[in-house]
């Protein structure tokens, strides 16, 4: 055969494969996402999340200080309180379990970026990420009044960024805004830019003690959607976001790479936890390799555009890029 083109000459060996790699995963892009619960003595198991717990203050800290060593890029933070009401009142609490962990991680970790989760969701006692109003509906904008003081709060504690996961319009405005005028000017602003109404964070609900009756459809997004997706990423970059994500990555990949495309940002993807569950409860029936099917899938995110990939898989698989290396 006369061939002038053999693509194969590229895949012949482990060290040409290597060499010609197009898309390189490192411990720096992946952030681990934690638990903490108030009053909790000792981690405990996450039974829908094999390998995942909730964390207490002390275990926290220690394994904040073994994801630093491994060398990932950072901790994502979601505390669960013991206290829930309508207005999620614990969320602004200075003293409350997310600021207490906040501040347990910069203690422990100096040095490393640390993302407190702005959401009102776990400390409802409705399970929503804002206000009700009088009918029962998410409130917008007396929501966005809780969200400046929680994250002054968080940023006060010691918050590196704040995740603007409640998917109210404006968030990020009214978020920069409150941190400016608090002199946190410094603070990053992670937006939820493109947030889908997924059914892959069922396993996330039982992570976070989740009160929630009804669902999030009228402020999360369609995922029949992806004009609306770039139209929220817009809106985030003009009021401010230092950084947009897209949740869940593994689904949305699309999504993520014409997001990557038209921001002059860095963008982030969540591998969420039933995209974590799925892989973990195949490998554990013997249907895939689980290793490569870990590694195959986070490279996809990082192919796609991410260049910060939040991941429960982020100490274990830094240890094997490590290993590689």
């Amino acid at each position: 055969m006369n061939m002038v083109e053999r693509p194969r000459r590229l895949r012949q060996s482990v060290g040409v494969r290597r060499l010609v790699a197009e898309t390189r995963l490192h411990p720096s892009n992946l952030v681990l996402p934690m638990f903490v619960v108030e009053g909790l003595a000792e981690p405990r198991p996450i039974e829908s999340m094999p390998g995942v717990v909730q964390h207490s203050l002390a275990s926290l800290a220690e394994a904040a200080r073994q994801a630093q060593q491994a060398g990932i890029g950072g901790l994502m933070l979601f505390g669960i309180p013991t206290h829930k009401d309508a207005v999620g009142s614990e969320a602004v609490n200075p003293d409350g379990i997310l600021a207490a962990g906040v501040r347990t991680l910069a203690a422990a970790v100096p040095g490393m970026p640390i993302i407190a989760d702005l959401c009102l969701d776990e400390f409802t006692d409705h399970g929503h990420c804002g206000v009700l109003d009088e009918h029962g509906q998410v409130a917008n904008d007396p929501t966005l009044t809780r969200y400046r003081e929680m994250a002054t709060v968080l940023a006060d504690a010691g918050a590196t960024m704040v995740g603007t996961s409640g998917m109210m319009d404006g968030q990020v405005a009214a978020v920069r805004d409150a941190l400016d005028k608090a002199g946190r000017t410094d603070t990053l602003v992670l937006a939820y830019a493109a947030k889908y109404a997924s059914a892959f964070y069922g396993p996330f609900r039982e992570a976070v003690a989740s009160s929630l009756r009804g669902d999030r459809r009228s402020y999360q997004q369609d995922p029949a959607n992806g004009v609306e997706a770039r139209r929220e990423v817009r809106l985030d970059v003009a009021e401010g976001a230092d950084i947009v994500m897209v949740k869940p990555a593994l689904g949305y990949l699309d999504v993520l790479a014409e997001v990557t495309a038209m921001v002059d940002v860095p963008t982030a993807a969540y591998v969420v936890s039933g995209e974590y569950a799925m892989v973990e409860a195949a490998a554990a029936n013997g249907w895939i390799d689980r290793d490569r099917a870990v590694l195959e899938a986070l490279t996809s995110v990082r192919r796609a555009g991410a260049t910060i990939i939040c991941t429960y898989w982020a100490v274990e698989v830094a240890g094997w890029l490590r290993e590689r290396s």
